[in-house]
């Protein structure tokens, strides 16, 4: 019940309790069943029942439930207080107290189904020990030894290769007809510099749902020229879906391709977008850059999955990792390739979420990030980026986890909500060439979000805690994992400057590492205006 990131309806904090309930259950369970398992516990539970009147017994768990059902009551209505202050604190309607009382029995529903299930598994434990000891004629202690071998091996199997497996084939065949549909607003682009025209070498029913979205949005030139200062371009928008080409290196190939086609490597400066799951290129991330290049830019895509970010944040790191490394390579040899004293366009890195852990990966360290690129953003990094742990873990001393300072910013920066605006001044120290820039909320799930904390306490919940996270939430082993993990099924649906949603905040990040020559914090006010505040 206690508070996390995100705010939590009744129904989300019901899971959330159901699942860590059904954890204790499994650890009391566990204990249980190691220690009947040995002389000494048997002697032991024995002596109790002997020595331990039954009447006592009975009283004691009365007692036990008792003051369990009182617990509950007060956590529930602790957890209710606690969840609206944090929904006020993000600027979201609090929710009612009554209406929070009905996490309690949607934990019990949600614990009752895999407590059935180890119940179970204790049942075929029973089950094959007896086997073994009246067929194998094993002795009890080897018997109920090689039962847990056997149950072990089974229960690893099925969950590995069929409900792993099977469940991530499921949804990848479920999403992949989404990947079919069109935005209302989607319409293939006639101009040439767009992915899915009539002359594109990607056709437009193979960009898949986001792709199409993101080749046929944009800025009006009106407001192009109204951010920009000057006279409108049309935008490269180069984009290949899962089904414009057979296998990543394929889709790479295509769209280094489409960028020539287009005529991209006569732009001042192209981005390179690692997408996350489903192939999503938010829109400010595109809007924001040709907002301040007045569309004389270049922004290219590849996709890698169906899924949704959550479920590819999840499960689909490798192949993230993959598309990201093929495409920045690729584009980065073609622009290697052109001729010295040929004017060459800037190489922008961008990965947001799920995207910013395959764009790391074409990185060995931060000196090759600065020697082959001219400006990196990355949004929203999940904590198991390696490059992102490597800076966060030798951050200058003072500096906190969610905030942190690296070499005075002289390579690296991070900001995030209002920090975003004044990043470039803060600190007041100065920032080389190529700036390598991370925004990150201390309340975003998917940059916090680590298998350590099941066993770890992280230094974000010993530091002091972030501006938008609550002062009461702690770590608890396993709970606040649990906690954090469901978190990142609405880390979006909190307002801009909260959670996972850095709407706001992306031109202020392309201006201070892609801006134009010349270009002013004024400048960046004027689009801003053009833009409006998801700019």
């Amino acid at each position: 019940m206690t508070p996390s990131l995100i705010p939590r309806t009744w129904l989300v904090q019901g899971l959330a309790s159901g699942l860590s309930a059904v954890v204790g259950y499994a650890v009391g369970t566990f204990l249980w069943f190691l220690l009947r398992r040995t002389h000494h516990g048997l002697r032991l539970v024995a002596h109790a029942r002997i020595w331990v009147p039954r009447g006592v017994r009975q009283a004691a768990w009365t007692i036990l439930l008792v003051a369990a059902a009182l617990v509950v009551l007060v956590m529930l209505v602790a957890g209710a207080y606690w969840q609206r202050e944090l929904a006020s604190l993000m600027g979201l309607e609090p929710p009612g107290y009554l209406g929070y009382l009905r996490a309690a029995p949607t934990a019990v529903g949600v614990a009752a189904v895999p407590i059935a299930v180890v119940r179970t598994i204790r049942h075929a434990d029973h089950v094959l020990v007896r086997g073994l000891r009246r067929y194998a004629r094993l002795p009890r202690r080897i018997a109920a030894s090689l039962a847990v071998v056997l149950l072990a091996v089974v229960i690893a199997a099925v969950a590995d290769n069929v409900v792993l497996q099977g469940t991530l084939t499921l949804v990848d065949q479920a999403f992949s007809g989404v990947n079919d549909e069109n935005y209302p607003d989607a319409v293939q682009p006639q101009s040439p510099t767009r992915s899915g025209s009539p002359t594109s070498l990607a056709p437009w029913n193979t960009l898949g749902k986001e792709g199409r979205h993101f080749v046929s949005g944009g800025r009006s030139a009106a407001d192009l020229a109204a951010a920009s200062g000057k006279p409108a371009v049309d935008p490269v928008r180069a984009y290949v879906g899962l089904e414009s080409a057979p296998d990543p290196q394929a889709r790479a190939d295509l769209a280094v391709a489409e960028l020539d086609r287009a005529g991209a490597f006569s732009r001042p400066v192209i981005a390179v977008v690692t997408t996350t799951g489903t192939g999503w290129v938010d829109a400010p991330v595109s809007d924001s850059l040709e907002a301040i290049y007045g569309g004389d830019s270049a922004i290219v895509a590849t996709q890698y999955s169906y899924l949704p970010s959550w479920l590819s944040f999840l499960f689909d790191g490798p192949r993230a990792e993959e598309a990201g490394r093929l495409l920045i390579d690729a584009v980065h040899a073609r622009i290697q390739a052109i001729p010295p004293g040929q004017p060459r366009p800037r190489e922008i890195v961008f990965g947001e979420s799920l995207g910013s852990q395959g764009s790391e990966a074409a990185f060995s360290s931060l000196a090759d990030v600065r020697a082959n690129t001219d400006g990196v953003l990355w949004v929203g990094p999940p904590n198991s980026n390696r490059l992102w742990s490597q800076i966060v873990d030798r951050r200058d001393p003072g500096s906190t986890e969610v905030r942190p300072t690296y070499s005075d910013g002289l390579v690296v920066r991070f900001a995030g909500g209002r920090s975003a605006r004044t990043v470039t001044q803060t600190p007041p120290t100065p920032w080389i060439a190529p700036h390598v820039l991370y925004l990150q909320h201390p309340s975003d799930p998917v940059v916090w979000w680590s298998p350590d904390l099941i066993w770890s306490r992280p230094d974000w919940l010993v530091e002091p805690r972030g501006d938008d996270v609550l002062g009461a939430m702690s770590w608890y082993p396993v709970v606040t994992f649990w906690q954090v993990t469901i978190d990142l099924t609405n880390a979006v649906g909190v307002p801009p400057g909260h959670g996972h949603v850095y709407q706001g905040e992306i031109l202020d990040g392309w201006a201070a590492v892609a801006a134009p020559p010349g270009w002013t914090t004024a400048d960046t006010e004027r689009a801003r205006q053009v833009l409006g505040p998801d700019g």
